[in-house]
């Protein structure tokens, strides 16, 4: 099969600052998308698979750096190494099967022993010492902790990943529908404080800055807002989720994941 041509490099050298801004589109993966990447057709394998590469690889390159220690440069090689020799000339993505799980644990099992046969490999092709190993890891323990260890970088990541394109979602809706207002609002009030850690903008200076005829008027609209990026939350879960309970579940997750963080 012809290896479709990606910008894998591109993608690589944009994410070499590991930054998740809003306005970079982090499309998010459907299990029909995954479908299309095991395709035979030459270019909507390709298609598909840019699609897969730029949803996944900020994850995977966090789960390397900050999950596992590699330095940037060699997390960046290893990505390279494994997009060409198993995503692409091995057909990784035809394997995924939707019953057998979530596609991101899928995708992260196979970076993860990617990753320790590439650390023997190079281990006895060098019998160096401990300090001399190319991975730069030289606990053996972490050999055996790694196939099952989803780190918690990885998981970051991802989850900023779909808030960042329901976020996306949301600007762009509100400035089709020309309702920038609601946009505003839910900028002021839940965007600066959760990303920024800002105080709320008081209601009051809602309603002069964007015309309303009062404080009330403000906090309706922010109700609004709130339902509005839910919805599209929800939307943007749905592509990757089988069933409303899953959706549910994997929002509850997300949450559990953000809050983490902080």
């Amino acid at each position: 099969m012809d290896r479709p041509k990606t910008n894998v490099g591109k993608q690589l050298a944009m994410m070499s600052a590991d930054r998740y801004s809003g306005e970079r589109r982090f499309p998010t993966t459907r299990w029909s998308l995954v479908a299309r990447a095991g395709q035979n057709d030459t270019e909507a394998r390709r298609e598909a698979l840019e699609q897969i590469l730029v949803r996944y690889l900020p994850a995977l390159r966090a789960h390397l750096t900050c999950g596992k220690g590699l330095a940037p440069d060699r997390a960046d090689d290893l990505l390279q190494e494994f997009v060409a020799r198993k995503i692409l000339d091995k057909d990784l993505i035809a394997g995924a099967e939707q019953d057998l799980g979530k596609f991101r644990t899928f995708l992260l099992t196979a970076l993860n022993r990617f990753m320790i046969n590439q650390f023997r490999d190079e281990r006895a092709k060098k019998r160096a010492p401990c300090d001399g190993v190319v991975l730069g890891v030289s606990d053996p323990t972490w050999l055996a902790q790694t196939e099952a260890s989803p780190s918690v970088a990885f998981d970051v990541a991802w989850a900023r990943s779909i808030v960042t394109e329901a976020v996306r979602r949301m600007r762009a809706e509100c400035q089709e529908s020309n309702r920038m207002d609601l946009w505003g609002v839910f900028e002021c009030r839940v965007l600066g404080p959760a990303l920024e850690g800002s105080d709320p903008v008081d209601y009051e200076q809602l309603a002069r800055r964007f015309g309303f005829q009062s404080p009330t008027q403000a906090s309706n609209v922010l109700v609004t807002a709130k339902r509005m990026y839910a919805r599209t939350l929800r939307l943007v879960v749905g592509e990757y989720a089988r069933s409303s309970g899953e959706i549910e579940s994997e929002i509850g997750e997300l949450r559990e994941i953000l809050a983490s963080s902080r």
